[in-house]
């Protein structure tokens, strides 16, 4: 099934946010953009680098309406001890979701077989909770908090022009094309 396109799946996540404990459904998404960022585990390598990453810019992703879910198996207790004890993931004041019974890895589709561990993987949905975007790398590959924000404008831009698209490397402001029989062969 493709997953582009495709509503965003019920779901309750226990999860760790500027010192709470809250629950988190996807009701609670309703009406903003969502950034669903899977990463393998707490306590690990690559993970707390690109967690931080999106820390740094978590202002610039909710300026746009954006809430930044990051997603592992551990559970919520698990994400406290880790703020609690890492620079680079003391920084993070967005929700951090615990999923250890692999519901919301699950419902995207990026539970890693036999092994209980989700995948590197990106999802932008927007406002009626339709996934607009995917990015799903190995594990040793992390990812670029101003690309995805790069991106999740472009997928806004879209969505608020329709008739339009953002070519390659589109940065806010630049020229966007209308496809249209003029323009075939011509790019």
């Amino acid at each position: 099934m493709a997953i582009i396109g495709s509503n965003l799946k019920p779901f309750t996540s226990q999860a760790f946010k500027e010192g709470k404990f809250i629950q988190v459904t996807e009701a609670d998404l309703a009406g903003k953009w969502a950034v669903f960022f899977f990463y393998p585990a707490d306590f690990t390598f690559v993970c707390p680098t690109e967690l931080e990453d999106m820390a740094d810019l978590y202002g610039e992703f909710q300026k746009l309406g954006a809430e930044i879910y990051s997603v592992s198996t551990d559970t919520h207790f698990s994400h406290k001890a880790w703020h609690e004890t890492s620079p680079a993931v003391g920084k993070i004041r967005y929700t951090m979701l615990g999923d250890p019974s692999g519901q919301v890895t699950n419902n995207f589709g990026v539970m890693r077989e036999g092994v209980g561990l989700a995948d590197r993987a990106t999802f932008i949905v927007d406002p009626d909770g339709v996934i607009q975007y995917v990015e799903i790398t190995s594990e040793g590959v992390g990812r670029n908090a101003a690309e995805l924000l790069r991106k999740l404008k472009a997928a806004a831009y879209v969505r608020s022009h329709p008739g339009e698209v953002c070519p390659a490397k589109w940065e806010e402001g630049a020229k966007t094309l209308a496809p249209s029989l003029d323009l075939v062969g011509k790019i």
